[in-house]
């Protein structure tokens, strides 16, 4: 390697915050089905912990080795609702397994507490999905994620209006903590397999046996390219924006490839999001910012964050030999100091972020709103995501939080990498006759191939 290739990643880890934001372990949880939730559970907890016990400290090796932190160290499991299917109104105790072994084994989180309903909801489902604020209220590793619609199969608004109920069933569960058990819960429409990222991480039924997904991150290290250059034209801008998505996905290829050797996994797969932090300077609101916007939320944000994930999508692509989860820009409100300076001048509004959706990774993510906010509110809000995300065959999500006792003008802060939210006013008119209405909205033309 170039001394000039060193000493550049040396400088983008001491100056531009860039780390590889998470190595995650997919595992498949069929081999510990059992004939009981309890023994199911025990055979869950043994294979996790089994499987995992060495994944944090070949993390630390491997960022002490090559001198880029690693952040943090999770794990994916198959999607629990069909592991408990076979044990209605038990799966509490397979979650709280789950939560054991994943502070055994010393990860950051655990995800996968999950249910794919986009076609329909079983008894079963229904079941796993209620139980939801119970294991998120006394699990404190264990992440949740639903899966209400695709771009194949259309929306199970069914699905959806629980979802509001139990995300404010959730937040009522967790008020001694503001309403922290909704952070680590995500509703999706094309949920995808091999997503490292947290809360909505979960090992498809479509992977192998165990696989290592790597998450790079590098918001600083893009924002530092991009400074000193306010008068090259736009395209000009996508170039750099290419050429530091490669260099930061090399690195991400580097340790995945190593961590799966060293574990005896699968390579998965490297996920390119630019994933912000609270951190001054690891800021997408701010890239989009020095593209030639006054504030992140202002006129020109969609098509500013549109360059942007292309063009990390383009040359990341080039880097690696798997790209897969989400791999795009992503706008979460509260891990994002650029963005929370938006929300707090009036510029970034739940629409505007709404709107941005449409072309960036995920979707309304770590928004805090009025504790009052109706169910059936929080359900449109799903409802308004997912069909962003079929109509576009893109993947969409909404992770909010209802902070109970609370309203707009408050902070609320979680802390570490999840930051600080100012609670953020919702559309007062109501939604609750068309979420009321249940049945499913039909896929769109397009989703009809064959």
């Amino acid at each position: 390697m170039k001394t000039s290739n060193i000493l550049e990643t040396v400088n983008m880890v001491d100056k531009e915050h860039f780390d590889v934001r998470t190595i995650t372990m997919g595992l498949s949880l069929f081999p510990a089905i059992r004939g009981s939730a309890k023994d199911t559970a025990s055979a869950v907890y043994d294979l996790v912990t089994k499987r995992a016990e060495r994944l944090v400290k070949v993390g630390e090796d491997l960022a002490n080795e090559y001198g880029v932190p690693v952040v943090n160290k999770r794990i994916s499991v198959t999607p629990v609702s069909l592991i408990t299917a076979p044990f209605k109104g038990e799966e509490v105790v397979i979650a709280k397994a789950l939560d054991r072994a994943a502070k055994a084994v010393g990860v950051n989180f655990l995800g996968g507490y999950s249910a794919l309903v986009q076609k329909g909801m079983t008894s079963y489902e229904e079941s796993f999905i209620r139980s939801i604020p119970e294991v998120l209220a006394e699990t404190d590793l264990l992440c949740s994620s639903v899966n209400v619609g695709s771009t194949r199969a259309g929306i199970e608004m069914n699905a959806v209006r629980l979802l509001g109920e139990i995300i404010k069933e959730t937040a009522e569960k967790t008020k001694d903590r503001d309403g922290f058990g909704c952070a680590k819960f995500v509703a999706f429409c094309n949920a995808v397999e091999d997503n490292p990222f947290m809360a909505g991480a979960f090992h498809g039924v479509g992977e192998g046996e165990c696989m290592i997904n790597v998450g790079v991150s590098g918001p600083g290290v893009v924002y530092h390219a991009l400074q000193g250059k306010e008068d090259l034209p736009l395209n000009e801008v996508a170039e750099i924006v290419k050429k530091t998505a490669f260099k930061i996905t090399r690195v991400g290829q580097l340790m995945a490839t190593e961590a799966s050797k060293r574990l005896g996994a699968e390579f998965g797969i490297v996920d390119l999001s630019l994933a912000p932090t609270p951190v001054v300077g690891d800021s997408v609101g701010r890239i989009l910012e020095s593209m030639g916007l006054q504030s992140v939320g202002t006129h020109g944000t969609t098509a500013a964050l549109a360059l942007l994930n292309d063009a990390v999508k383009k040359g990341g692509v080039m880097a690696t030999s798997r790209v897969g989860g989400l791999s795009g820009a992503f706008i979460p409100v509260s891990e994002d100091e650029g963005m929370i300076a938006g929300v707090k001048c009036g510029s970034l509004t739940l629409e505007k972020l709404e709107a941005m959706t449409a072309v960036c990774s995920v979707g309304i993510d770590m928004v805090a709103v009025p504790g009052d906010t109706p169910a059936e509110t929080i359900s449109a809000m799903i409802a308004d995501e997912a069909a962003i995300g079929m109509v576009n065959n893109k993947t969409t999500a909404v992770r909010v939080i209802p902070v109970p006792g609370k309203g707009v003008g408050q902070t609320v802060e979680f802390g570490g990498l999840l930051g600080a939210a100012p609670i953020m006013p919702v559309n007062p008119a109501s939604s609750a006759v068309l979420i009321h209405r249940g049945g499913f909205i039909p896929a769109p033309i397009h989703g009809n191939k064959n």
